[in-house]
């Protein structure tokens, strides 16, 4: 999109044409026809089209979609509404009043963080900057952001008291950019801003590798119901004096490193209950301290399994009753499931080599029953463990 796209839309006519397209929901089936309908109507087209289907997909990151900005790119970085309300709430807690958000993007952060305190949005696409601005207006905040489009290469220091850097992980071909040092721009360019603004938070990959995390950085995995949507690396006063951290939205459970044993969690035999621990709790390296919350043992030393023989109710892991163990043998395991009239299974693998689809078709499954199957490790031995959920 360009700014006279952007423009446009944002005229009386762009938005009696945006209103007018989003009365029905753009679908496979009716998508050539609008748009042939909307080619009739104006040269934008498809600048309206595009924002129609765009805040459509947007709804699960936004309350106020509907309203909003966006560029198909810069979507699929944005922060969702839930996650950055969050981080802006970790900003607020520390005294930090004005924040550079620096690669504001469309403003899913920013418009977050405006609801504490003064936002310069930094970007160097004068449109994402345009609609960064109007997407915090949206929110209400819009006397307190402060667009600016520069290169952050070149940017000098900005008259703030905290950073939110939020570099590109994706190249120009949208493939995921796996090293820091890949990021644009890259991780190490923010350490020099933080000599400056110490108080400083950087958005990273949650697959990010354990080695490339700062020495002197809180870094904190969040998932949003049970799925992990973000990494953070926190510095200076906006560290909370833990190295790792698991948060659980939409409520903010936490867990933390301070909470680890300080001795190995022992192995065991599945015991009567298997637990499943949150994927933001596998990602912070804290399966140890859940154990400690919950009683339980490990199954394997290096699969996140937990097991116990009674069940605690707990927002940082799921709860299943196992049924049986078994070694992993495919004409044993076709019997036992024969037997019991089993014809549905949901399979789930931790360590395991094997294709879950793959399975199912060599199981040749009939009948009525249904169960869950884990393929993973026990004490270092291929094992199937049958259960059912605990709801």
């Amino acid at each position: 999109m360009t700014l006279d796209e952007l423009y446009f839309l944002l005229s009386p006519e762009g938005e009696r044409l945006l209103r007018e397209t989003a009365v029905t929901p753009i679908t496979a089936d009716n998508h050539l026809q609008i748009a042939s309908q909307l080619r009739q109507q104006t040269d934008h087209a498809q600048a309206v089209l595009e924002t129609v289907l765009l805040r459509q997909q947007a709804v699960v990151k936004f309350s106020r979609a509907a309203q909003m900005f966006f560029t198909r790119a810069a979507l699929e970085q944005a922060s969702s509404e839930t996650v950055a309300v969050y981080r802006a709430r970790r900003f607020a807690d520390a005294g930090v009043r004005h924040v550079a958000d620096l690669g504001c993007g469309i403003g899913g952060d920013a418009l977050a963080l405006a609801a504490h305190g003064e936002v310069t949005g930094v970007d160097w696409d004068p449109v994402r900057v345009a609609m960064a601005q109007e997407n915090v207006r949206v929110y209400g905040h819009a006397e307190r952001f402060h667009p600016m489009q520069a290169d952050l290469l070149e940017l000098t220091p900005l008259p703030v008291d905290g950073l939110f850097f939020d570099p590109a992980r994706r190249d120009e071909y949208g493939r995921r950019l796996r090293s820091v040092q890949d990021y644009q721009p890259p991780l190490h360019w923010i350490h020099r801003w933080r000599t400056w603004v110490p108080e400083t938070a950087v958005k990273v990959s949650p697959g990010i590798a354990y080695e490339d995390i700062p020495d002197d950085a809180e870094v904190e995995f969040v998932s949003v119901q049970g799925e992990v949507k973000d990494g953070i690396l926190w510095f200076g006063d906006l560290r909370s004096g833990v190295q790792r951290r698991a948060t659980l939205l939409p409520n903010a459970h936490t867990l933390t490193s301070d909470d680890l044993p300080a001795a190995p969690i022992p192995l065991s035999a599945p015991g009567a209950y298997l637990y499943e621990p949150d994927k933001a709790v596998i990602r912070a390296h804290l399966v140890e301290a859940l154990a400690t919350h919950l009683d339980a043992t490990k199954i394997d030393a290096d699969i996140a399994y937990l097991t116990a023989d009674t069940c605690q109710e707990t927002p940082f892991a799921r709860c299943f009753a196992v049924e049986d163990v078994l070694p992993f043998q495919l004409k044993r395991l076709r019997h036992y499931l024969r037997e019991r009239g089993i014809g549905q299974v949901t399979i789930k693998k931790r360590g395991s080599a094997l294709e879950p689809e793959q399975l199912r078709r060599q199981l040749r499954l009939q009948g009525e029953g249904e169960c869950i199957l884990f393929l993973t490790f026990v004490r270092g031995e291929t094992a199937v463990i049958v259960g059912h959920e605990i709801t």
